[in-house]
């Protein structure tokens, strides 16, 4: 039996299609599913087919995630290296560490020179520690450089205004700063000994006529004028007591004190070059030192 026309159906719902017709519903979604599936495997057969195109599509695709990857992993060493050029300053030999441990050890020579100055003070034992008061000086220069020495003795100098006043700040920087300033400048320029011995004697008299002359502007009195007196009168004594009838003139006077002092600041410069050259040397900077050779050898 054939189907009835289309023009004579009103309506799906008002018309009763006969049972052979009826599979028909169920045929519709069978057939999307028939259809699906030979996409799927024409896919699969054109892939399989065509293996060429297969290995370039693959073939293109790795180099795609290859090259992602190599960008990355190089994206990753510059950060890296960039961190390590940040860093690199943070260690032993970087320039960051070693300005910092300049100031550091700079700082704790300075406190520790101010505070064995000032309880040496205190105690009355400064004659006996007068020796080691400028060493501090002569190893920061012999490091760091001058700079470094130059910022160790202000530093000293400084916290001994806050602790003493500006008596004993400026007496340690004439009686000790300077001489530590000198033999550290001269000794980290490799200068002979016998030129750093005459200089340091020279810096030594500055220092202790300068603290003669703030003692005196302090006191209100003339020192210098009481010692050439005294050595005057103490002179005269002596002569008289041994039978020589001649008074010193003032500038015989002035001759001799002058040569008393130069004497003593030249012994105890020799004093300070042979022990600073002995505890530098045991320290291990022995290398940087300008040792004359009988020191040499008896070091």
């Amino acid at each position: 039996m054939s189907p009835p026309n289309l023009p004579h159906i009103t309506g799906l719902s008002s018309y009763n299609l006969p049972q052979i017709f009826h599979p028909l519903r169920f045929r519709g979604p069978q057939i999307l599913l028939s259809i699906v599936e030979p996409a799927k495997n024409l896919l699969y057969s054109s892939y399989t087919a065509s293996p060429k195109l297969d290995v370039s599509l693959s073939k293109h695709h790795r180099a795609r995630v290859s090259l992602g990857r190599a960008d990355e992993r190089l994206g990753r060493k510059k950060e890296c290296e960039d961190e390590g050029e940040q860093f690199d300053d943070l260690g032993v030999e970087g320039e960051v560490f070693q300005k910092t441990l300049r100031l550091v050890e700079c700082s704790m020579f300075a406190s520790v020179t101010g505070l064995a100055y000032f309880l040496s003070n205190s105690l009355a034992i400064e004659n006996y520690l007068g020796c080691f008061f400028s060493l501090p000086i002569v190893i920061s220069s012999m490091r760091w450089g001058l700079a470094a020495g130059r910022k160790t003795m202000v530093a000293t100098a400084m916290l001994l205004f806050i602790l003493s006043g500006p008596v004993k700040a400026s007496t340690y920087l004439l009686m000790h700063g300077l001489v530590g300033l000198a033999m550290g400048s001269l000794w980290r320029l490799r200068v002979n000994w016998n030129v750093s011995l005459a200089l340091c004697t020279l810096v030594r008299v500055i220092g202790v006529v300068g603290y003669v002359l703030v003692t005196s502007f302090l006191i209100r009195e003339n020192i210098l004028n009481l010692i050439t007196i005294n050595v005057h009168a103490s002179l005269t004594y002596v002569l008289a007591a041994i039978g020589v009838n001649i008074i010193p003139t003032m500038d015989a006077i002035y001759v001799i004190f002058g040569t008393l002092v130069l004497l003593n600041c030249g012994f105890f410069v020799l004093l300070l070059h042979i022990l600073y050259a002995v505890f530098l040397t045991k320290l291990g900077m022995k290398a940087s030192l300008a040792l004359p050779g009988w020191l040499q050898k008896a070091v």
